[in-house]
């Protein structure tokens, strides 16, 4: 089995630069998701795997051999499109057998009436037929071979175009956002559906999504990337749990990580436009830097009881839990309820239900070693002075997991 390889890996239109000095390494049988926001190079990453762009400058390997000028045929890749791309006046049969027969077909084979005749023996061609039947069983299509895809939901669709890429029994799988265009239930039925298949097959599988919750739930390695370059890699806890710079501190996790930029002074963490607060612990040798806590280990005070002020101005109760927004922009003795807006808010999430009201003014504290301290020149994490960082407990992991 093959194992990718990317070394200074770089693209560009014209003097646009997609891709920078990208340097990564995908293991055999690895479930690997690139993860990032919408632009970031992504989707430009997979067509160069697959061959369907060309590459501007460094090397692509496929089991250490150099494969920038390779086809994509002889790459040995099944590519599953974000939009299914099947062949609306073909069959499920057909559409999964599409690739099998295009395999043996050559140019005379095009011709008219040639080409009629060469699919029809090939449609009955009985390795083709039985290859077709196994893969559909696999992914319960049987009933829905006869069909064409508009006779389909988006959910068959996908799985046809699953298929479809499976039946030629290819090296490495990618996908690109193939979820995207499914609503919620469907996705999270897929995306069970997608690792037990990469479970199942033992191949190489690689991912493509701006959903950090499709990353969580399936890789076994995460490549977060942004404008291009890559920000970290590493399994889906580690990167939860310890995040290199803000960047991946705020795009990872639901609410994501509260960031506050603080002046320090003594003992003292100041930020703009709040009140002064007492930090519980010891602080970075720093006159500033981003304080980082993730929204599961504030802890939300009676009344005012706590280390921080503000106003709530967010509740979303969710039965097994409940998010709660805290302005701490503001004075809290301040009456003025169209001043409660968005910005300076704090997230905190706790267990069950909680008994407050958009409006109430509120409180929270936080233990010193359950933050996260970030240079707040470049954003990088620097150690956190109070000791070991809290270790990602099973309740936390699944919550993150099924989110």
């Amino acid at each position: 089995m093959p194992k990718l390889n990317f070394r200074n890996l770089s693209k560009s239109f014209g003097d646009h630069t997609v891709i920078r000095e990208f340097n990564a390494e995908v293991s055999d049988r690895e479930f690997l998701v690139l993860l990032g926001p919408s632009g970031c190079g992504k989707s430009t990453l997979l067509r160069m795997i697959a061959g369907l762009s060309d590459i501007s400058g460094g090397d692509f390997l496929i089991d250490d051999q150099v494969a920038n000028d390779w086809s994509p045929k002889e790459r040995g890749i099944a590519f599953v499109f974000q939009t299914y791309a099947l062949y609306p006046h073909l069959t499920v049969r057909e559409n999964i057998a599409f690739p099998l027969m295009m395999n043996r077909f050559n140019w005379w084979h095009h011709l008219p009436m040639i080409n009629t005749l060469k699919r029809w023996s090939l449609m009955n061609d009985a390795s083709i037929v039985q290859a077709t039947d196994k893969i559909a069983e696999q992914l319960e299509l049987t009933p829905l071979l006869d069909r064409r895809p508009a006779a389909l939901s988006g959910g068959q669709r996908q799985r046809v175009a699953l298929a479809r890429s499976l039946v030629r029994d290819p090296s490495i799988y990618l996908l690109d956002e193939p979820l995207s265009n499914l609503d919620a239930k469907l996705r999270t039925q897929m995306r069970s559906e997608i690792s037990a298949l990469h479970k199942k097959v033992k191949k190489t599988f690689v991912y493509v999504t701006h959903d950090q919750v499709e990353a969580m739930t399936m890789a076994t390695r995460i490549i977060i990337m942004n404008q291009g370059e890559i920000q970290q890699v590493d399994t889906p806890e580690n990167i939860y749990n310890d995040p290199r710079n803000t960047f991946v501190a705020r795009f990872i996790g639901s609410p994501a990580m509260n960031l506050v930029t603080v002046d320090i002074d003594g003992n003292e963490l100041n930020a703009s436009g709040r009140e002064s607060w007492e930090h519980p612990g010891a602080l970075p040798d720093a006159s500033k830097a981003i304080i980082g806590v993730r929204p599961e280990k504030m802890i939300l005070a009676e009344g005012l009881e706590g280390l921080i002020k503000g106003h709530i101005v967010a509740v979303e109760k969710l039965g097994a839990e409940t998010v709660v927004g805290l302005n701490v922009g503001l004075d809290v003795d301040e009456d003025d309820e169209e001043s409660l807006i968005e910005k300076d808010t704090i997230f905190i999430r706790v267990p069950g239900n909680v008994n407050v009201e958009i409006g109430q003014q509120g409180s929270f504290s936080y233990d010193a070693q359950d933050c996260y301290w970030f240079d707040e020149q470049t954003g990088e994490r620097i150690e956190n002075p109070a000791g070991k960082l809290y270790e990602l407990d099973d309740s936390v992991s699944e919550r993150v997991r099924q989110a």
